[in-house]
């Protein structure tokens, strides 16, 4: 066996409270084994303590954490070996890939320089030698001009080759064991396509285990030969992919997997976490759509360049968005899918004027309430910027950490002049946190205090503060587990049935986009490759590359459908 942990037990001190020691179990009594060349994929949401456990087996917590139990590596307790004897096997026998290679590259160092690192440190090569290794190791992961790359710093690549060094950079010294934490969470689906499918082929080249860790059982059921299913630190569940995706036991298994949008159906609701528990049924059918609904906005052959420096003094211009068109109804979703690069969450904030002129050419039309926002002056905009709204991917950035949630809420009222006073508009900030399903405790705490997906609905309550009838939602729940995601996205159809509202919604993940989407633009390069109904073009897209999007989703979760 490479690896066995038993018992595991992993709780972090917190300090004291009227002077007593105050401590947080993140897991406990967690056991399982990793057998030679084969793949185990630990599986959770945000809070499950599935990072934490990985992260033990290298010691790779914080100071306050404290561990028990036994992690036998090839035999050999690594709860008890000494901080040099594990450096040691840091990068050379057990490797790491993280979620976000930009917060794991260091942004100073070049690609190869940071490859070459490990080589020397660990393999004893010389500067030649390791760099020759590393060019290498760029081939193996599928990076195109591999030699050009290792000049390159991490600013200069796009989110898939980030990762790609990451796993190269892990894969350089050959390692037994791979833990990989979250490595496809952020990426358009042919990218996490390519990523998986490489993970795979060096798994299966190299003879290689996977500590493979993720929130996605859609994406698991692609890549493991077993499966963990961890609560709240406890192992609810494990066994065989087959068996657990075919016949799972546990109500937590099952509703992990009933709660992911689905390519094959679309329910008026998704299924949560805790009412699948509870066995509360699902609303079966949506509430129709109005499909002669007033035009809210229109877009009139809208393209956007940019302005990209050449040599000293000249420049030349980069086409981000060209010639789209669409109408969106008032009530209505407007779904925005391709991949990274496509232009579409340029699209998205050009509509907001979020992208200025001086940055390169922005030509075509934005028509909302009569006027064309392109050309309005930003005393023009003022009024109408609170009428369309934005949130954003990352609700960690999007949110000013110094202030409480109360006054996140409170400031754009008070700018826009909404509500008589402070008591109004604290008022109204109270009775919006209740409507995105969180209570008035919130109102004074700060965004730190809060989960991921928490800070999403807070993200959308400070939209709704100024009345918006548009919201644009940029990537608004790709990076949130399945279960928090299914809650996000029923509030959003709760709250546009209440209320009206407009979506446009941008996204890679096209389960997400059938499931809230009237009519979908598929983008590439810039350009609106096909334009059409949610139902029509996912179930027979004319183009070959939506036809490649729709083959890239991963499918595990289809076999317990």
């Amino acid at each position: 066996m490479l690896l066995s942990i038993q018992d595991l037990r992993v709780a972090f001190r917190m300090g004291k409270v009227n002077g007593v020691a105050q401590r947080a179990e993140a897991v406990r009594g967690v056991s399982f084994d990793i057998a030679e060349n084969r793949t185990v994929a630990l599986v959770g949401e945000s809070g499950s303590g599935k990072s934490v456990t990985a992260m033990s087996i290298l010691n790779l917590l914080p100071d306050n954490a404290e561990r028990s139990g036994r992690i036998l590596w090839q035999g050999r307790d690594l709860l008890h070996t000494p901080l040099a004897e594990l450096q040691h096997l840091r990068g050379k026998d057990i490797a790491c890939v993280f979620q976000d290679p930009m917060t794991s590259l260091n942004p100073v160092f070049t690609v190869g320089d940071q490859l070459c690192e490990p080589l020397i440190k660990h393999m004893k090569m010389s500067a030649r030698a390791a760099l020759e290794r590393a060019e290498q190791c760029l081939v193996e992961v599928g990076m195109p001009e591999p030699k050009r790359r290792l000049a390159a710093y991490p600013h200069e690549l796009s989110g898939g080759q980030q990762q790609r060094v990451m796993i190269a950079m892990a894969l350089a010294c050959e390692p037994k064991l791979l833990i990989a934490d979250e490595p496809t969470t952020a990426l358009d689906v042919t990218i996490q396509r390519q990523i998986l499918e490489l993970i795979a082929e060096i798994q299966r080249k190299h003879r290689m285990s996977v500590l493979f860790i993720s929130h996605d059982l859609g994406v698991v059921g692609e890549i493991a030969d077993e499966v963990l299913v961890m609560r709240h630190g406890i192992l609810r569940e494990q066994g065989p992919v087959a068996e657990i995706f075919a016949n799972p036991k546990d109500a937590y298994t099952q509703a992990l997997l009933a709660c992911r949008p689905s390519l094959d159906r679309n329910p008026a609701r998704l299924t949560v976490i805790d009412d699948h528990i509870a066995g509360r049924p699902v609303q079966a059918q949506a509430k129709p759509k109005d499909p002669n609904a007033p035009v809210i906005i229109e877009v009139k052959a809208l393209s956007k360049s940019f302005w990209i420096k050449t040599g000293l003094f000249g420049r030349r211009e980069f086409k981000a968005v060209q010639n789209v068109n669409f109408q969106l109804r008032k009530g209505h979703t407007l779904g925005v899918v391709g991949e990274s690069g496509s232009g579409k969450t340029t699209m998205g904030l050009t509509l907001l004027r979020l992208h200025e002129p001086n940055t390169g050419p922005i030509t075509g039309q934005v028509l909302f309430d009569g006027n064309n926002l392109l050309e309005l002056s930003d005393r023009e905009r003022q009024p109408i910027r609170r009428r369309i709204q934005v949130v954003f991917q990352n609700p960690y950035a999007s949110l000013n950490p110094r202030f409480t949630i109360g006054q996140t809420l409170v400031e754009p009222m008070a700018i826009h002049r909404i509500g008589a006073d402070l008591n109004e508009r604290e008022g109204r900030a109270r009775a919006l946190l209740e409507k995105v399903g969180l209570d008035g405790r919130a109102f004074g705490k700060y965004p730190h205090e809060f989960s991921g997906g928490q800070r999403q609905r807070i993200a959308i309550a400070r939209a709704l503060t100024l009345n918006p009838e548009v919201l644009v939602l940029d990537e608004a729940v790709s990076a949130l587990d399945v279960s928090v995601q299914a809650q996000v996205l029923n509030l959003l159809k709760d709250l546009q049935d209440e209320l009206g509202l407009a979506y446009v919604f941008i996204s890679h993940d096209l389960a997400v986009v059938r499931f809230i989407s009237d009519e979908v633009l598929v983008m590439k390069d810039g350009v609106v490759v096909e334009q059409a109904g949610a139902e029509q073009i996912l179930a027979a897209p004319r183009e070959a590359y939506t036809q490649r999007l729709l083959a890239a989703v991963p499918r595990g979760y289809r076999a317990a459908v």
